[in-house]
């Protein structure tokens, strides 16, 4: 088949796969099952051989990320259950003061995001905002956008959140490297898009807390945890991943040192001992019943089942694409580009993300469209570690009416559309710009 003819079955594929997620309302994994089925027939693949691609695609791609995000969502649970958020934001706010409440609230959020969903850390923490508000007499956006930057930042940039996680699988990127750049695209964007923009958007959108939100503190059954136990907990997987990537740069290839941290700071095996650090120590040693630590681990499984799928089928499309031989014209045409591939990947990204509102989808696909193009240009190492920070900063940006994110802050904080747009929109654009502007920056020194 032509080259040509290649090139118009993918951009075929990606409006299908729009015209089904936003038009039809179907559900992402099915979207991306059809697509990736019909892009196989129309490339001319065997049928048999389209029905293996799916099963290759599917397997190779879950046999990383279910462990690891399911891992991650029991790590996030026992957070939540035992009031280890609470913990987290009281604690940075009493350290901080209430004259810099903000910088505390963006860095809860920054820390909470780590293992907690997005959702269910601003849920948590947003009784806290109201209470502030109420007290300072101050807008509910000078305290509400800093944790929301701060939840946003870490939920788009730093693993074990599934987006990069995702990503970083799909492309072959070492979390390592994803996590260190993470932090370095992460604190700049939660500074620009939390206190600063936070502070000088409170002065021009006056936000009281909506009559109908009921803010009283959360009962605990329990007293919660201590600080340290809880920023510990959070830091084990992060230093365990970022400690093997340094040892695969320092150390020869043999090196004992190297094999053990290669083992322990293996993302499973880094989440697995933070997930029964959890268990333990904000689990059966602060009371509660092996039975009742498992009933908490298993109701975590339930919102990060529908993510594994939707990344397991964004895994079955870029195989798709290999396969088919559609991802080499593609790779080749966009290769050819004069757009560096830090950018094309940010473009791609925030495309989908602007049509379709998921972040989720946006990330699978781009990573599916821009795989190709790493194998023609010969990307690795570092290089893979930027490209998923340019992912995930495309689809971040431009959130608005079809992202479910953006009706929780509308509810949340009483917002009308267009106040929504103002405040959570830019907020989300300036953390994606801010993050495309640090990877593209690094990528002057690696790339």
């Amino acid at each position: 088949m032509s080259p040509t003819m290649l090139i118009l079955i993918a951009v075929a594929g990606i409006f299908g796969l729009l015209y089904l997620v936003i038009r039809t309302k179907l559900h992402a994994f099915v979207s991306l099952m059809i697509v990736s089925l019909l892009v196989g027939i129309a490339a001319g693949m065997p049928l048999g051989e389209v029905i293996t691609t799916v099963e290759e695609g599917m397997g190779g791609t879950l046999g990383f990320v279910a462990i690891v995000v399911g891992l991650g969502a029991m790590f996030g649970k026992m957070l939540e259950v035992s009031g280890g958020v609470e913990r987290l934001a009281q604690t940075l706010l009493g350290k901080f003061g209430e004259d810099k409440s903000q910088w505390a609230l963006g860095i809860a959020g920054f820390l909470v995001a780590i293992p907690v969903f997005f959702d269910v850390g601003f849920i948590i923490l947003v009784p806290i905002v109201y209470g502030l508000a109420k007290k300072a007499g101050k807008s509910l956006l000078y305290y509400g956008i800093p944790l929301l930057a701060g939840l946003a930042v870490t939920h788009s940039y730093i693993p074990p959140t599934p987006g990069p996680i995702a990503v970083a699988d799909l492309i072959g990127a070492d979390l390592g490297w994803v996590i260190f750049f993470g932090i370095l695209a992460g604190i700049p964007s939660m500074i620009i898009a939390g206190p600063l923009f936070g502070s000088y958007i409170a002065k021009r959108i006056d936000v009281a807390v909506p009559d109908y939100m009921d803010f009283e503190e959360k009962e605990y059954e329990k007293d919660l945890p201590g600080f340290g136990m809880i920023a510990s907990i959070i830091l084990v997987p992060l230093v365990l991943i970022l400690v093997n990537t340094l040892s695969t740069i320092i150390l020869p290839e043999g090196h004992t040192v190297r094999a053990i941290t290669t083992f322990v700071g293996n993302p499973i095996v880094a989440l697995t001992i933070a997930t029964l650090l959890t268990f333990r120590f904000l689990g059966t040693k602060r009371g509660y019943s092996r039975q009742e630590v498992q009933d908490i681990a298993t109701k975590a499984l339930e919102p990060a089942g529908i993510i594994i799928l939707v990344t397991g089928a964004g895994g079955v499309f870029k195989q798709m694409l290999i396969e088919s031989g559609v991802g080499d014209v593609l790779g080749e045409m966009m290769a050819g580009s004069p757009l560096p591939p830090i950018l094309l990947a940010f473009l791609i990204a925030a495309i989908v993300r602007v049509a379709q509102g998921s972040a989720t989808v946006s990330m699978v696909t781009a990573a599916g469209l821009i795989s190709p193009v790493i194998d023609v240009t010969g990307l690795e190492g570092a290089a893979l570690g930027l490209i998923v920070i340019s992912i995930a900063a495309g689809a971040t940006v431009l959130s608005h009416v079809n992202d479910s994110g953006f009706w929780l802050v509308n509810r949340f904080f009483g917002l009308d559309v267009k106040d929504t747009l103002k405040t959570w929109t830019v907020m989300e654009t300036l953390i994606g710009l801010v993050g495309l502007s640090v990877a593209l920056i690094l990528g002057i020194f690696i790339t």
